[in-house]
């Protein structure tokens, strides 16, 4: 027989009626802060990143117990799907060198960039988006869509790049092997840029990562969790995706989690300060 402990009723009532200790009022605030901002994240962030945005809060807080908590309350962030295929397709042979060699940093922003081609499901069919991302800031500079992925798209997107931010004379423009990257055509948008043109090996998804993992959080986060019935639907999706959440609110692990917006202006207003 189990052993009885012997308590006076009073003291049980004592016990009962006692105000909730701090630990658990401390922890009942943090699991509401942590749900607000697993919620404002779209679900997708993880413990680490909900850390980092309680530190911007100034709260308080342990990154393993925020990933205990977000346990308890049942918060996984939405995880990504397999790829289905690659829209790489090998141009002909181009002395086209890696001048980034999977060093996708930079001391200033608008010195290095990289690039790549991605499709989204639609009811209409395919939406190709190309993107323009600095290496600096981590921002998505410049991107365009259309219903295919000809060289057009891929000369806007870095055109808007250059209209969006000023780009270093000879920066580095990044990409994989495609045959519209290498197209001669091409290579006279980035020499109208004064751009220097540098590329991945062929079929090597590692030579080209920077891109790879955003369009990751991109599908991810955004697409897989959608259904476009139309590409304007999708168009106008994504675009918000870019500029009011991927830019603006979501936090980077690489640039100490700043948004790549807060990036930008913070090495922009130390230039201005010099």
């Amino acid at each position: 027989m189990g052993t009885k402990l012997h308590v006076s009723r009073s003291s049980y009532y004592e016990w009962r009626d006692r105000p909730e200790s701090a630990t658990a009022t401390r922890r009942e605030e943090l699991r509401v802060l942590i749900s607000k901002i697993f919620e404002d994240s779209d679900s997708t962030y993880g413990y680490r990143r909900v850390h980092a945005q309680l530190r911007r809060w100034d709260v308080q807080a342990g990154a393993e117990l925020v990933r205990q908590l977000m346990r308890e309350l049942g918060l996984v962030p939405c995880q990504p799907k397999p790829k289905r295929f690659s829209l790489t397709k090998v141009g002909l042979p181009f002395p086209v060198p890696d001048l980034v060699a999977r060093n996708f940093t930079a001391d200033k922003p608008g010195e290095k960039m990289v690039g790549d081609i991605t499709y989204i499901p639609t009811g209409e069919g395919w939406l190709y988006l190309a993107t323009v991302i600095d290496c600096c800031t981590k921002e998505v500079i410049g991107y365009a869509m259309d219903d295919n992925y000809q060289t057009p798209l891929i000369s806007r997107s870095i055109r808007n790049a250059a209209r969006n931010r000023k780009l270093a004379k000879k920066a580095i423009f990044h990409s994989d092997r495609g045959s519209n990257y290498m197209s001669a055509e091409y290579g006279k948008t980035l020499d109208q840029l004064d751009l220097r043109r540098s590329a991945g090996r062929t079929g090597i998804c590692y030579d080209n990562a920077m891109a790879e993992s955003f369009f990751g959080a991109l599908k991810n986060e955004r697409v897989a969790r959608m259904t476009y019935a139309t590409r304007e639907e999708a168009r106008q999706d994504i675009t918000r995706y870019i500029e009011f959440w991927y830019n603006r609110k979501r936090l980077h692990s690489a640039i100490g989690y700043l948004t790549p917006h807060e990036a930008y202006f913070e090495h922009r207003n130390m230039r201005l300060a010099a």
